[in-house]
């Protein structure tokens, strides 16, 4: 028989699946359509009778992904995609905790059904209740038009909105599917890290979450009201559309044709210096001020934070986005360094990068530029976000991922994503010993971080028996877990390099 619970929309029936109780396609609002596209998400209606939560609900539009890593695909697409999906042992009243996972995609691409998020590893090996959502994307979920149309006062965080909407739903019906509504983890890669980085600072979240793990992502992405509306500007100008028609012509847009302009906008401003033209918004509002700020203002006092990145997250994007580097002299190396680091002395980076790197790593232009590039995006991001909360909690920790993969001989490294399909215990998928690796070792790699993530969700510490001891993080001694063929903590680690953006970033 079939799992059904009943939450406060009515009854769903769900499917058992090898001892788990799994609900795929519950609506968390109303379908962003018509009238409510470029609007904020809206209850979900209620149903009669019973509604089949067998399958997923459709994706939100977007791109066709550039690189196809293995379960990376979405399925179909629709704007009607506020959906969630729950993976649970079983619905039965206990309070077991909740996991809370926001896809990435740079806030252009993803899904919450991407197969390598497949909760049913997690929840099974761990006795937790999973959760991921799809939310919008692109123009439809961070588009700011209040400036411009006053028709659209609260348009720009979408996106966001959707992910505490979600949030909100899983707090108010999660114990229907066996979870502790008390003990909720958020936690996301690149967008999604990013995206639980912005929760921290967004008011009306406060209380749906007790922790949080960003995984290469942290709390600096985000737009001024400025900035937002020159993304704005562009992007109407590109869709033909002026400011003073925007209110009736936008509804009317074909899905393929705000696509069309969401590339042409990514292609003209994302640049050279990796901009997500889409990404959330300092509204004065729903995120009332940068959410770092928030964070050292105690703004998420209380919630257990682990933070952390791989070793060379710009490995894989630099493959993806600028093929220029392979063939990278200093010259060029530092001409790129002004363009996306204004003021920056880019002989003393260099400099440092290179003597720190000696002996240890490779210290080609290419290699140094990927280096620079994993700290000014991802790592130094971290880092600021757990010097910020460790004042206002009593457990910070931080990890850096140095499990290499074996793609294209071993080029890209410990690259971004990497840690994804050991995360969710993926990594065994079709195709994805291509990324991550087989065997053994790969087998114990990923019970040791599947074990830390379920024990942070458990208890706010990752410290569990397959690991070494696990100090948590401050600004004096920097702990921090290198997760690997042989895990150990190092304090500080690169410790020159970080010092190296001091003022800088």
């Amino acid at each position: 028989m079939n799992p059904s619970v009943h939450v406060r929309q009515g009854r769903l029936e769900g499917r058992e699946e090898d001892r788990l109780c799994v609900f795929r396609g519950i609506p968390y609002a109303k379908p962003p359509i018509g009238g409510l596209r470029f609007r904020p998400p809206q209850p979900p209606e209620p149903w009669s009778g019973t509604r089949d939560a067998g399958t997923f609900g459709r994706s939100a539009p977007q791109n066709t992904m550039m690189l196809a890593l293995p379960g990376m695909d979405v399925g179909a697409t629709d704007e009607d995609c506020l959906y969630l999906n729950v993976w649970t042992p079983a619905c039965d009243g206990k309070r077991r905790p909740v996991m809370f996972w926001i896809h990435g995609g740079g806030y252009v691409i993803g899904s919450g059904a991407q197969a390598v998020y497949d909760g049913a590893a997690l929840a099974r090996r761990g006795n937790v209740v999973v959760v991921t959502i799809n939310y919008r994307m692109g123009p439809l979920g961070f588009l700011y038009l209040a400036d411009l149309c006053p028709d659209y006062p609260h348009a720009g965080n979408e996106g966001t909105r959707d992910q505490v909407a979600a949030l909100r739903w899983v707090h108010d019906n999660v114990e229907a599917f066996g979870g502790d509504p008390e003990n909720v983890t958020i936690f996301g890669e690149s967008a999604g890290g990013m995206s639980v980085g912005t929760i921290l600072g967004v008011p009306s979240a406060r209380g749906l979450f007790r922790r949080a793990i960003p995984q290469s992502g942290a709390a600096r992405n985000f737009h001024t009201r400025e900035s937002a509306s020159k993304i704005a500007e562009a992007f109407l100008d590109h869709l033909g559309v002026a400011p003073s028609d925007a209110a009736g012509a936008l509804p009317e847009v074909p899905v393929a044709r705000l696509l069309d302009m969401q590339q042409q906008t990514l292609f003209k401003l994302a640049g050279p210096t990796g901009l997500l033209p889409f990404q959330p918004l300092v509204d004065g509002d729903f995120l009332p001020e940068p959410p770092l700020e928030a964070v050292r203002a105690g703004g998420a006092r209380g919630v257990s934070l682990l933070a952390g990145t791989t070793r060379d997250e710009w490995k894989l994007l630099g493959a993806l986005i600028e093929p220029d580097v392979p063939s990278l002299d200093d010259g060029r190396l530092r001409q790129k360094l002004a363009g996306r680091i204004p003021g920056v002395d880019g002989d003393a980076l260099l400099a440092t990068y290179r003597g720190a790197r000696e002996g240890r790593f490779p210290t080609r232009a290419p290699e140094i530029f990927y280096a620079i590039e994993t700290d000014r995006v991802f790592r130094v991001p971290a880092i600021r976000l757990a010097e910020a909360q460790a004042p206002h909690t009593e457990q910070c920790f931080m990890y850096r991922v140095d499990w290499e993969s074996p793609l294209f001989g071993g080029l890209l490294g410990a690259c971004h994503a990497i840690e994804l399909p050991f995360v969710f215990g993926t990594w065994a998928m079709p195709g994805g010993e291509q990324f991550v690796g087989a065997g053994e070792d790969a087998a114990r790699f990923c019970e040791q971080v599947m074990d830390a993530w379920l024990a942070f969700a458990r208890t706010g510490d990752p410290a569990h028996a397959g690991l070494p001891a696990w100090p948590g993080y401050d600004a004096e001694r920097r702990a921090t877990m290198i997760l690997g063929s042989e895990s150990r903590v190092e304090d500080d680690p690169q410790a020159a390099e970080r010092e190296a953006w001091e003022g800088v970033l």
